[in-house]
């Protein structure tokens, strides 16, 4: 069917009105969620309902009814008669495809990992009565999942604005042919008014586009037969989706140039992502003042001089926005006075400027390779913002009194001026801490020596450690994947990868960064209970930690995850005893993020569980939020400007000499009774009025928004990552690596590529002459490769796959890849895994100008038969 010929039968059913929906809603009868596809199956789509331990699954695309990806949608839970049957972990083949729905977001910083909820509070108040019924029926019959329909869609998609494609030019011109004697096309039948457009995204549906809306540059092509118009990247915005159309209609609004192209593949990246890569407007820029730039006289009166603090900086070596300091003072008695120093960026940023609204626009920075895409213009963050060596600054500071055991004695938090004396790289901190320092090239400013530096680093290293110790006894979780990076040649272009590990240096900022922003959740939740920016990390998904419990149980491993303290001490213990096989510990570990969801920012006057549930399950602290990073985030900004207000209301209250213990908010002493006084709450509200704190409903909107934006940087660092492996790939002749077994089936297996740290999947069934004997008793799988054999499956009429699709044959004792890697040695036929079984593959790019890139896997094999 075309989209200029309509049938007028209705391929999907009407969507609810609004009003209906929000009466459903009141009622129960209907859900609000987001729509999330599998992007391995766009038939199989997930909706996450808070309070049931499964996501409910809709099923083919009448039950999808014309939702896409990210839209939040009205769901109807299907009478229980119509449920599927659960995945169950031990059919590892459906399992796999199940987790990487669910959660194939988690990457590798577990705390910066789910989509927020997409109800509000009343609406969960009053889906409660039905979700309940809905748990106890899951909970009676756990092999069942509920599945539902689409019956309407409450928000669209941003991503239905940012789509990134190619338009199917063949098959469009399939009905023309060139008149050699005009040099023009000729009709061979009726002209079609629409022409397909495919996503590189596979959750998106195939779509239409009007050719009579195609910009003029493609409608030259196009006339001219230009075949080469299908090897672009295009993008466009889906209009329409009328129930009387089985796709929906696309405007095509730019070509971004071939697909195999690295810039092109970038800009499609942003652009699918809605990242901002224009300049800042003047409007903006104007609100920064002007350079050279001093600190104006009345901040000395209103703030704390800490100029002679030995403070610096420890960044990344190419960092250029400075937000954070650290500084160590030792006093009697074994206390040390450890500082965390913040850039002040809410000074140079009013509530409800141009600069403000720009910055709240994009959210947060934007990190590539080679380049960042700022949140706050380059004379902010890079120089008046910046923490910059040897130049006054405006911070917020936090002061804690620490012993020797970690335990926090008092705390200081207000505004300063500081004066960082020098900037360490973390390779500069490694080194102190290793006694390895040279110090050549290095500046120092102020009235210090290096041995200053030195001591003071050495000391915050050791703090660091402990207060580290105290947080894994307390119950934290740390998961740390294996990392990777890659180098470049002068062009920017990748010709190797390598593994990372963070360094000593990295955890000792880290350690007094977490213990930042935990001390900023807890005063400004003091003090604003209905109106603080939080931070929290759900508990992980419980089926899929059954499901981790029960991997590691398979392979004689004890794993208790009942508590992240007890999931942490059994992973610790694990590493232990996979001392000698580390790649198999890197699985386990990559296996364990996948029951994690994302943490999010919130609200804290927009949830009903009265801090229930406001905690962070990997940090295993009650309150958390961002504090420490207000260059490259607005959450931080918002954090700060709360933190002000809070500050303001302290030092109103003592000059008013009222009978509140001094300290009030940022104090270590809390009494709730004075928080609520009269006294203070009239405090409270001048302050909140003077910096622009946000209501409950405008802050729910904001942490939603950056929840939003922060995710989407999330996939331009995994999409660029992926396009910088493709290149990789590309300009090798052959990669080779070893893989491990994750899942094995009758169809295909996923496997862990060791050298890329990625897991894929391959494909084995259907392929000419080979033959896949899948032993469900033992879960083994035994390929064997006859290429005389010709056997077709009966009655399927689908051609079969060449088997180099599957495999990279060799010629025993042939060099080809002994030369290439001689640690890697091909297997033979018959071949015979288990889960967990190491085999060779062969690693190579696929799609750029003829579809979307990607990242394919063969088996390595040596087989007379090439």
């Amino acid at each position: 069917m075309t989209h200029n010929q309509p049938d007028q039968r209705k391929h999907f059913a009407s969507h609810w009105s609004m009003e209906a929906i929000h009466a459903a809603l009141e009622k129960g009868d209907v859900f609000k969620s987001m729509f999330r596809v599998n992007a391995h199956n766009r038939i199989e789509a997930y909706c996450k309902i808070d309070g049931l331990p499964v996501d409910v699954l809709i099923s083919g695309f009448p039950s999808q009814n014309r939702a896409v990806e990210g839209d939040i949608v009205a769901i109807k839970v299907d009478p229980f008669s119509s449920w599927t049957k659960m995945k169950g972990s031990s059919a590892v083949e459906d399992s796999y495809v199940n987790d990487r729905v669910q959660s194939e977001d988690v990457g590798q910083e577990l705390i910066e990992n789910n989509h927020p909820a997409a109800c509000s509070s009343s609406e969960r108040r009053e889906a409660i009565p039905l979700v309940e019924k809905l748990c106890a029926t899951i909970n009676s019959f756990p092999t069942k999942r509920p599945t539902g329909r689409v019956v309407g869609i409450i928000e669209t998609s941003p991503r239905r604005k940012s789509i990134v494609g190619f338009l199917r030019i063949k098959p469009w011109l399939f009905n023309w042919k060139k008149d050699t004697k005009k040099s023009r096309l000729v009709l061979l039948s009726p002209k079609r008014d629409y022409i397909q457009l495919v996503s590189t995204d596979p959750k998106f549906p195939k779509m239409m586009v009007a050719v009579k809306t195609l910009p003029n540059s493609i409608m030259e092509r196009l006339d001219n037969c230009d075949l080469t118009l299908e090897m672009d990247l295009i993008a466009a915005e889906i209009v329409e989706w009328n129930e009387e159309y089985d796709s929906p209609l696309a405007h095509v609004i730019h070509n971004f140039g071939r697909g195999g192209e690295a810039e092109s593949q970038i800009s499609a990246i942003l652009f699918q992502n809605e990242i901002n890569t224009s300049d800042f407007t003047p409007d903006a820029i104007s609100c920064i003042p002007h350079v050279p730039w001093r600190i104006p006289e009345e901040e000395f009166h209103r703030r704390i001089d800490l100029r002679n603090l030995c403070a610096f900086t420890i960044d990344p070596a190419t960092a250029s926005d400075l937000d954070d300091a650290l500084s160590v003072e030792r006093l009697p008695n074994d206390i040390y006075r450890v500082g965390v120093h913040i850039a002040d960026v809410s000074y140079f940023v009013p509530p409800h400027t141009a600069l403000d609204e720009e910055a709240q626009i994009r959210s947060t920075s934007v990190y590539l390779k080679h380049y960042k895409l700022p949140m706050l213009p380059s004379l902010l963050g890079d120089k008046l913002g910046s923490l910059i060596p040897g130049v006054e600054r405006l911070a917020f500071s936090i002061i804690w009194d620490i012993n020797r055991d970690g335990e926090v004695l008092d705390r200081w938090i207000g505004r300063t001026i500081m004066q960082s004396c020098c900037k360490l790289s973390y390779e500069h901190a490694q080194d102190i801490i290793d006694g390895t320092l040279n110090v050549e090239g290095l500046q120092l400013h102020g009235n210090f020596t290096w041995s200053d530096v030195v001591t003071s680093v050495c000391t915050l290293d050791e703090l660091s450690k402990v207060l580290k110790e105290n947080r894994y006894k307390d119950g934290a979780l740390s998961l740390e994947n294996a990392r990777t990076d890659f180098l470049f040649d002068q062009d920017g272009i990748p010709y190797d990868i390598v593994f990372t590990g963070r360094k000593k240096s990295n955890f000792l900022v880290e350690e007094f960064m977490l213990l930042a922003n935990t001390t900023a959740a807890q005063v400004i939740t003091r003090a604003y209970p209905s109106c603080a920016l939080l931070r929290r990390h759900p508990e992980p998904n419980v089926s899929k930690l059954r499901d981790l419990e029960s991997f590691c149980s398979k392979h004689g491993l004890q794993l208790n995850a009942s508590s992240s303290s007890e999931l942490n001490q059994s992973l610790e213990r694990i590493r232990h005893e996979l001392k000698d096989d580390s790649v198999f510990f890197d699985v386990l570990m990559n296996y364990a993020t996948k029951p994690m969801q994302l943490a999010t920012y919130f609200c804290s006057g927009d949830v009903i569980d009265n801090g229930k549930d406001w905690g962070h399950y990997a940090l295993a602290v009650p309150l958390y939020t961002h504090f420490t990073s207000p260059l490259r985030r607005y959450a931080d900004i918002v954090v700060h400007r709360t933190l002000a207000a809070t500050l303001e209301a302290e030092v109103m209250l003592d000059l008013n000499e009222k009978k509140l213990a001094k300290r009030c908010f940022t104090g270590l002493r809390f009494n709730k009774e004075e928080v609520e006084s009269f006294d203070a709450q009239k405090a409270l509200a001048y302050a909140a009025m003077k910096y622009v704190v946000p209501g409950t409903d405008v802050l729910a909107d904001v942490a939603a928004y950056c929840n939003a934006r922060k995710l989407a940087s999330r996939h331009v660092k995994d999409a660029t990552d992926k396009l910088y492996m493709w290149l990789l790939l590309r300009n090798k002749e052959v990669f080779l690596s070893e893989a491990r077994v994750l899942g094995l089936g009758p169809r295909f297996m996923s496997i862990y590529v060791t050298k890329l740290a990625i897991e894929r999947r391959i494909y084995y069934d259907e392929v000419e002459g080979l033959t896949a004997e899948w032993l469900d008793a033992t879960s083994t799988l035994v390929l064997n490769y006859h290429p005389n054999n010709r056997s077709h499956k009966k009655g399927s009429s689908c051609k079969f796959k060449a088997i180099d699709e599957v495999a990279m044959l060799t010629f025993p004792y042939s060099n080809m890849v002994s030369s290439k890697n001689p640690d890697i040695e091909p297997a033979v036929f018959p071949l015979v895994l288990h889960i967990l079984s190491t085999v060779p593959v062969a690693l190579h790019p696929i799609g750029g100008d003829d579809g979307p890139i990607d990242i394919g896997a063969r088996l390595c094999m040596s087989s007379y038969f090439c």
